[in-house]
């Protein structure tokens, strides 16, 4: 069976707690889906603003909400070993309650920088710590000696009060490689911000199996100006593309490619990002670098057709990347007036 076309967000977890737990609480109320936490990596301090642990901010998130499913969208296993990881899963789990949690896992190649860790393998460490994770949440005696991680875990007794499900693993992929890793071991894979239709259906033909995809796609919209709701994407659109420039640059090129976007067109972008943080990035970032992004922007009906148009090139699981002000509002807008169309 076709996983469900789901609608979530994606939240940076670069915010005050307050406020991610307010935006949750709006999504909770909006009917949104899901709820995915973006751990954000340190470089962020350079533009004024703090990362925060997604582990920890979606156990709080789950507590405070009451049917939005919470997802890690991503961490990475480089910076916790896969046995921590599961622990932190629990917590989780706890919060929430049955089947409102989905593990997500990625390399996420720019925290590793800002870590100083190194690693030129990527694809059996992420193999590795998907059977790990999944091992040890399964509650019986487990043991594994990997390349790069082993484990050794006594089982769970009986009365142990603790959740015994293992949640769905979703992994996090850009490259053709670990996309296929993703359709072959996971529940869901996930494609990063920037996503375009086209990408969606690369991403589909490497994932080769019918697993959920999320995608991450930039998006804003107003009740009724076009202009308005289409300038928190451009916001978000220039974040993302000055961490294509400055971070990334290698990893997004197939991703850029897709979108017919290339490094020299964007570069004002990162320049201006790193001159005068976001408002300035967002300066650069013209009607024809903004249409490429496809965001998901403007009214509710034109979010409506980009949706639509996500979905038909095989996404099953929109994850809105929504920024500016009116952010709450924006969420209630697209529990009225787009969501119904989905349901």
């Amino acid at each position: 069976m076709p996983p469900p076309f789901r609608i979530g967000v994606m939240q940076l977890t670069m915010e005050p707690l307050e406020q991610m737990v307010a935006s949750a609480r709006a999504m909770d109320a909006a009917g949104m889906d899901t709820i995915w936490l973006a751990e954000a990596y340190p470089w962020w301090r350079k533009h004024g603003m703090e990362a925060r642990s997604s582990t920890v901010a979606s156990a709080v998130i789950a507590h405070e909400t009451k049917r939005l499913t919470v997802g890690w969208g991503i961490i990475s296993p480089f910076t916790r070993h896969p046995v921590q990881v599961a622990m932190d899963a629990r917590v989780v789990q706890e919060a929430a309650g049955p089947g409102r949690f989905i593990l997500g896992f990625g390399t996420s190649k720019i925290f590793l920088n800002n870590a100083g860790i190194s690693t030129n393998k990527t694809l059996g460490p992420m193999r590795e710590a998907v059977e790990i994770v999944r091992g040890v949440l399964g509650g019986g005696a487990f043991e594994y000696d990997g390349d790069t991680w082993s484990a050794s875990v006594p089982a769970m007794q009986n009365g142990v009060h603790a959740p015994r499900d293992v949640p769905p693993v979703y992994v996090a992929a850009t490259a053709p490689k670990m996309q296929a890793l993703a359709g072959e071991i996971a529940d869901g894979c996930l494609t990063p911000s920037i996503t375009t239709p086209a990408f969606v259906r690369y991403t589909r033909e490497n994932v080769g199996s019918d697993i959920d995809i999320g995608c991450t796609v930039v998006a804003s919209i107003h009740e009724s100006d076009r202009d308005a709701g289409r300038d928190g994407a451009r916001e978000i659109a220039g974040m993302y593309l000055a961490n294509k420039v400055q971070n990334i640059k290698g990893a997004a090129d197939t991703l850029l490619d897709l979108a017919g976007l290339t490094q020299e067109e964007i570069r004002p972008v990162a320049d201006a990002m790193e001159r005068g943080g976001r408002l300035a990035a967002k300066e650069q970032v013209t009607d024809e670098i903004l249409d490429k992004c496809k965001p998901i922007a403007g009214t509710a009906d034109e979010c409506i057709a980009a949706i639509e148009e996500y979905r038909d090139a095989g996404c099953t699981h929109v994850m809105l990347e929504l920024w500016g002000e009116r952010r709450q509002d924006q969420i209630a807008l697209f529990g009225e007036q787009v969501l119904p169309r989905f349901r």
